[in-house]
């Protein structure tokens, strides 16, 4: 199972526990007589029988095994794995925003309702969009959202869209969402600038086309610098511009997506805002848009009147509807919120240039061992390739699981799809000089060792308590829970 010794199943022994109760005083009655025969289990055979020290050891040392973004750098690109600010989590559990209820009446709510209402006015301000919905749960979701808003729309109109257009360097959902959506995805190949050509965007957008969904910066990490033309010819033919807003961390306080002709986008709140990611969510995925899609938004929506109450209007007769229970995640906005204050716009601005600064010096120290896919500035992220490892019969798994060794998590294995043995690295505004040089020193040591002694990397890891796994298995065959 693991190298580690002493698990808590081996040193379990009959009649071991870590807790002893009183004498009952009053007459005893089985678990059985009490819960019905239906609902009574008997003992679980094989369970552990340990001490209360010993069941306390063993899950803290599971978790000085795991690897997050407290304890070093987390590469993954595309993900934005950027460092939960403390004080968000203080703010958050403040009383009355932790405790209040979603079903208090709105005019005992209203220091909640001013929170999501200065969270929407600040996400409108940095997207230089029109309108929001907080309510989406998470990206994908709030790429879900954005669709069927879409799909509204032209059904307004009167008019039957079948395709959504989706660049091969999207983001990995975005097909997902447009098939759930009750469209088709219809893929636009990638010019050899890694960004989406204004000849193959002319040949796909017809009238059958309800809109293109891009991510910019793309999954490549560059930037769509055709983004107007491109959203003029979407519009020239009636279709609506979405934006995948995954990698927003590389344009906070430098360049807002309506202002360059996106329709509607999501922001995911646990990348760019610092909120929980993860299993530490819940996620959350806002999404705006300009006017023309603003009767179209999730209800109900969160209003000022000219008193400063805050009231919440369910009257929206063209609305989607719902996509999540009473206004989306709370604390993720109360988070965001904290996040986007402390820093101000000089510092969104700082956090958006720092990300890009740290990409790029990945990117210069780094292409000298590694292949670039493609010869082009970064923005937050930066995408290599393993041609030159391959040779060696080395891929970019075996590169991640070496890396780990050194004591870094691996970045993004094998994505974007269109770049052959993809290295995906995004090392966010978080990471400091001395981490970055230390990781890059790890990755020119595995180019080293690829050409002088390539076993040592297929065969990483080395120092983990768990070896290297058989991934076909694990992916169809996966252990999820104890059995006895």
């Amino acid at each position: 199972m693991t190298r580690n010794e002493g698990l808590i199943f081996e040193r379990s022994s009959p009649g071991k526990t870590g807790m002893e109760l009183s004498a009952l005083d009053v007459p005893p009655v089985s678990a059985k007589e009490l819960l019905g025969e239906e609902f009574y289990r008997s003992e679980i055979q094989g369970f552990p029988e340990v001490s209360e020290l010993e069941v306390v050891r063993h899950f803290t040392r599971l978790s000085t095994w795991n690897y997050g973004i407290d304890t070093g750098l987390y590469p993954l690109g595309s993900c934005t794995m950027k460092y939960n600010p403390r004080v968000n989590e203080t703010v958050a559990a403040l009383e009355g925003l932790a405790t209040d209820h979603p079903y208090t009446p709105e005019s005992l709510a209203q220091g909640c309702l001013k929170v999501l209402a200065q969270t929407a006015r600040c996400l409108i301000e940095i997207t230089g969009m029109d309108a929001i919905s907080l309510q989406p749960a998470a990206g994908a979701q709030g790429e879900l959202t954005g669709l069927l808003m879409m799909r509204a729309y032209h059904k307004d109109r009167n008019e039957q869209r079948r395709y959504i257009l989706v660049p091969d360097s999207a983001h990995g959902t975005n097909p997902a969402s447009v098939t759930i959506a009750g469209y088709e995805a219809r893929n636009l190949k990638s010019n050899d600038r890694g960004c989406v050509g204004l000849e193959e965007l002319g040949r796909a957008m017809t009238e059958e086309v309800a809109g293109l969904m891009l991510t910019n910066p793309n999954t490549l990490g560059i930037f769509e610098d055709q983004i107007q033309e491109i959203a003029r010819r979407v519009h020239a033919k009636g279709g609506l511009v979405y934006m995948d807003g995954a990698n927003m961390n590389a344009l906070v306080g430098v360049a807002r997506p309506g202002e360059f002709g996106v329709d509607v986008m999501h922001l995911n709140l646990h990348k760019t805002f610092s909120t929980p990611h993860g299993g530490g969510g819940p996620g959350s995925g806002p999404v705006a848009v300009k006017k023309i899609l603003e009767p179209f938004l999730p209800a109900p929506i969160i209003e000022e009147d000219a008193e400063g109450f805050y009231r919440v209007n369910h009257d929206r007769p063209k609305s989607i509807g719902r996509v999540r229970a009473f206004y989306g995640n709370f604390g993720m906005a109360v988070r965001a919120l904290a996040y986007i204050l402390a820093y101000g716009p000089q510092g969104l601005r700082q956090v958006t240039e720092d990300a890009v600064l740290n990409a790029n010096y990945v990117l210069a120290k780094l292409r000298s061992a590694y292949e670039l896919a493609y010869d082009a500035p970064a923005m937050h992220e930066c995408v290599f390739s393993d041609r030159r490892q391959a040779q060696h019969g080395v891929r970019t798994g075996d590169i991640a699981k070496r890396l780990i060794d050194y004591g870094f998590h691996p970045y993004t294995v094998s994505f974007p799809l269109i770049v052959s043995g993809a290295m995906m690295i995004e090392p966010t505004e978080s990471a400091s000089k001395a981490e970055l040089d230390a990781f890059i020193d790890a990755m020119l040591s595995i180019a080293r060792e690829v050409e002088e002694d390539p076993q040592i990397v297929t065969s990483a890891p080395h120092t983990t308590r768990v070896t290297r796994l058989d991934e076909a298995t694990a992916a169809r065959k996966p252990v999820l829970r104890w059995k006895p």
